[in-house]
């Protein structure tokens, strides 16, 4: 198999599928509370360098039906590449379904409309927009590189292209201070882009990263576990999706969630605020056991 350069980041919904580094690092690399790619500097990598992983994987992975393509931003490389390089994919793997990446309201707001018609036609099925947050003033501050009008338009853009959607968003990153707004905004936003799925990952501050620095200022102060899930219960109650599924079970969170929208939501905030209520600290995933 191919070697990988730095350690591995995908959405859990691609555990099963074949990662392959495409490009390195993150075209943006500058959010405040981000670890993953600060020891990269960002390039793409050659046709040629992906022909020869492909040719690693091949011997066992020959039946593979979902690829994600790593690292951060794989649709900030150019259009041609892209399209060479989904085409050599199919060839490659002739049970082929699907191909996954992340992506960021900045290179997506950076393709035209048919450019993605394009893409997805080549065989790109699902894109991860990472928007943390509906609150503009927070996404200044976190240092995202877009407003919450410009992620509502780019996952607008993916969804008309026919595109899957998937969208991230930060619990506890308003710390105590914004926290009911955070949870708010959030609401709204994803209610403007009513995407496919949403996943809500709680924070970790990490040493290392910007976040982390403002913490020890203390000029950062991260809620409490039940003050998380007091914004969680906001955010969903703020979000009108048509259809889809939020979860919130990734293996930062403290307690695991996953709601149907819209038909489970109501109940699933009424279940959160009463967990909430009994400040029974057992229900909740300990500390130790959270993972980034």
């Amino acid at each position: 198999m191919p070697a990988y350069e730095g350690i591995v980041i995908r959405p859990p919904s691609e555990a099963e599928s074949l990662i392959i580094q495409y490009t390195i690092g993150c075209s943006h690399n500058q959010c405040t509370f981000c670890p993953a790619y600060k020891q990269k500097s960002f390039r793409v990598r050659s046709l040629f360098e992906m022909e020869q992983d492909i040719r690693g994987c091949l011997p066992s992975c020959d039946g593979t039906r979902r690829i994600f393509l790593a690292d951060g931003d794989a649709l900030a490389a150019p259009l041609p590449g892209l399209l060479a390089l989904f085409q050599l994919l199919h060839s490659s793997f002739p049970a082929l379904q699907r191909i996954g990446m992340y992506a960021n309201a900045k290179n997506i707001l950076g393709r035209s409309r048919e450019e993605l018609r394009q893409l997805r036609e080549a065989g790109l099925g699902i894109l991860y927009l990472g928007v943390e947050s509906g609150d503009d003033d927070l996404l200044t501050w976190m240092r995202k590189g877009s407003t919450a009008a410009e992620m509502a338009e780019a996952g607008k853009r993916v969804k008309a292209a026919g595109i899957t959607l998937s969208v991230t968003v930060l619990l506890g990153i308003g710390g105590i201070e914004r926290s009911e707004a955070h949870g708010r905004s959030t609401g709204a936003l994803l209610t403007a882009i009513d995407p496919e799925y949403v996943g809500a990952l709680t924070v970790m501050v990490v040493p290392g990263t910007p976040l982390y620095d403002l913490e020890q200022q203390g000029r950062f102060l991260l809620p409490s576990p039940f003050a998380i899930l007091s914004e969680l219960a906001a955010l969903l109650e703020h979000t009108e999706m048509t259809r889809g599924l939020f979860f919130a079970n990734h293996a930062s969170n403290y307690l695991p969630v996953s709601v149907r929208m819209p038909s489970q939501r109501d109940r699933t905030v009424a279940m959160i605020r009463a967990c909430v209520r009994t400040g029974d600290p057992s229900f909740l995933k300990p500390e130790g056991m959270r993972r980034l």
